[in-house]
């Protein structure tokens, strides 16, 4: 086996990328704090939670900011493209050697080389814990000349893909000097992070040593606002350029032009308790997966702002929607069982409050399921205080809104963790050989489209129990003044301000 990528006439693949996930607004509209400053103020949802270290969920901050860059980034299909790495070859089913691209200096002015970056993902690899996209994966790091070379336990098709994970952003060894991962001042991306004030806000310079295209902006100035509230305000009033996740409550309040609506990878799922209680029998599932009413609870609950689930997987990733056309796919969902007459069958029906829909979505399929001849019993609590049930299989039904994509751009992994045998996160119980079977399948299958039909084939496996009811595809509303240009729509919440977003002076 021996596969390579190259970079060809890619130039900075993360630009490249950025202008598919780009929208363009330049037209003149509501005053922004930073008009006319060569700023982009940014109001984002969470603050940090790990001191910003990329080891975290913090790491996507530091890819929103366009900071820290990684060796690979994604395309819009999930594919790799060339970043940090110029290109890359597979030279046994274990082993990869990925080229570094020359001429690229980190923030503190030292120089990227191979062993530079093998110093960060051998901090990712004897991190504790693990981030999560190494979870499983026994990775050994060396250096050859201007090439590093990965090595894996077992075959991994998806390593490229890995690697495109924010929680493996390339840092100066400066960064790690401490114990602890700083990345002030020690990344490679178009921005420089100089300052962080705790939990309340960070600024970020422009680096004028990027190696790809200097960004428009001259700096950015991050607030951190987990009121959803403030955040609506921040835009109606002009306070911030951009803002992360408006409340679909709070939409309909501010003017319409500043509102984008962006897909994520995030499914609203019915899971039914296949192992034991009444949905123990596939007809009665069935019975419930043909109660739902998917267009009432969008309406009602997310008013008109989600899509109707079709499948497990939705519009944030695009080649799903023409592959459930095939046949090959109906003829897996025809396998499905045929509903049961339901009177008066008991069922006790779990969600959580941290999510501010999901107990209205609850109410909406209770009464819809009571209609079918169920008899509903609710419980709902903070989600650190009901996933334990939840996953001991505490509930007959249980409402999550779930990741599809997690941290490699692919849906395998779910998949794996929800529906498998050994999967930690089988709130179905489902334990079956043809799902298993479809699913291992697919984690064998090489990133491109004979993966995507794999895992397309595994979807429609899983459909089939009637384990998993897919309800609704959420989005986010992302706020942008109409002065703004260039910020990133990204389904995967990697990019947001990038090297070619700026805000203009007003007109």
């Amino acid at each position: 086996m021996n596969h390579r990528i190259r970079s060809g006439a890619l130039v900075a693949g993360t630009l490249t990328l950025t202008l598919a996930l780009s929208g363009c607004f330049a037209s003149p509209g509501a005053d922004a704090g930073t008009a006319g400053s060569g700023r982009v103020s940014l109001a984002m949802l969470q603050p940090p939670r790990s001191g910003l270290s990329p080891l975290s969920d913090d790491a996507f901050k530091l890819s929103r900011w366009s900071t820290a860059e990684t060796l690979v980034v994604l395309d819009d299909a999930g594919d790799p493209l060339p970043a940090l790495a110029t290109d890359w070859e597979q030279t046994s089913k274990l082993t990869w050697r990925f080229s570094i691209r020359e001429g690229v200096t980190f923030h503190d002015g030292s120089r990227l080389t191979a062993e530079a970056a093998a110093n960060s993902l051998r901090a990712a690899t004897g991190a504790s814990p693990v981030p999560r996209i190494l979870d499983g994966v026994d990775l050994r790091v060396e250096v050859d000349g201007g090439d590093v070379v990965l090595t894996t336990a077992a075959p991994d098709p998806l390593l490229p893909n890995r690697l495109s994970s924010p929680q493996l952003s390339i840092l100066s060894e400066a960064a790690y000097a401490s114990g602890t991962v700083n990345p002030v001042g020690t990344g490679t991306g178009p921005f420089k992070l100089t300052a962080v004030d705790g939990t309340s806000s960070a600024t970020l310079e422009r680096y004028d040593g990027y190696w790809g295209e200097p960004a428009a902006a001259t700096g950015i100035d991050v607030d951190f606002v987990p009121d959803g509230t403030a955040r609506a305000a921040a835009l109606r009033t002009g306070t911030a350029d951009i803002v992360e996740a408006v409340p679909a409550g709070q939409a309909a309040s501010i003017d319409g032009n500043l509102i984008n609506e962006v897909p994520m990878p995030r499914t609203n799922t019915l899971y039914l308790n296949t192992e034991s209680g009444p949905f123990a029998d596939p007809a009665v599932r069935a019975a419930a997966r043909e109660a739902i009413d998917r267009a009432a609870i969008i309406a009602s609950a997310y008013e008109g702002r989600a899509d109707e689930a079709a499948g497990l997987l939705g519009p944030a990733l695009p080649w799903t929607a023409g592959m459930r056309d095939g046949a090959g796919y109906r003829e897996i969902l025809a396998g499905r069982a045929e509903p049961a007459r339901v009177d008066g069958v008991r069922i006790s029906l779990g969600t959580f409050t941290d999510r501010a829909e999901l107990p209205e979505v609850a109410v909406l399929v209770e009464q819809q399921l009571e209609e079918a001849g169920f008899v509903v019993e609710q419980d709902v609590r903070e989600y650190q205080f009901i996933e334990t049930d939840a996953l001991e299989g505490a509930f007959d039904a249980f409402i999550l809104s779930r990741a599809t994509v997690l941290d490699s751009g692919d849906p395998v992994a779910y998949f794996a963790a929800d529906f498998t045998c050994e999967g930690g996160f089988n709130i179905s119980q489902l334990c079956q050989d043809t799902v298993d079977e479809a699913v291992a399948a697919a984690s064998r299958t090489d990133a491109g489209d004979q993966r995507r039909e794999a895992i397309m084939a595994a979807e429609a496996k899983i459909l089939t129990t009637d384990a998993a009811i897919p309800l609704l595809h959420e989005r986010v509303i992302q706020g942008e003044a109409l002065n703004v240009t260039d910020a990133a729509r990204d389904p995967r919440e990697r990019l947001l301000v990038t090297g070619k977003t700026r805000v203009d002076a007003q007109r």
